[in-house]
């Protein structure tokens, strides 16, 4: 059974940084493209940023460009999201997901596996 973890959430200061890990179970993923999304209450959820299989190029929306980075450790069939200068409006649940192909997946249907998910509050 295919299983997706996600770690590392929690309450941080605007300003600070958090990093998330993806932790893949039932199957390696060292072959698919990995993506991040969020959401926030009340809203849809929103891509955050996908990192292709041999971690050669990553793909970012403005919104977090410059501030996210993704990257990916195959042998231990983790992902991981490091986010810095978090704001309060980055306040979500934060989601990793198995694309079903490889270049730029950023739309929900693009993506087959997801986790359950990990909160991430950012007070002011």
């Amino acid at each position: 059974q295919v299983q997706l973890l996600e770690t590392g959430g929690g309450l941080v200061q605007a300003g600070g940084s958090l990093r998330l890990s993806c932790a893949a179970s039932g199957r390696t993923f060292s072959g698919n493209t990995m993506g991040w999304f969020r959401q926030a209450p009340g809203k849809e959820r929103e891509f955050v940023g996908c990192i292709t299989s041999n971690a050669a190029y990553t793909y970012y929306p403005d919104s977090v460009k410059g501030r996210f980075t993704i990257s990916r450790d195959n042998a231990k069939n983790t992902v991981y999201l490091q986010m810095n200068s978090l704001k309060p409006e980055d306040t979500a649940v934060y989601y990793c997901a198995v694309a079903r192909f490889w270049w730029k997946p950023t739309e929900v249907n693009d993506y087959n596996y997801w986790g359950q998910g990990t909160k991430v509050t950012v007070s002011s």
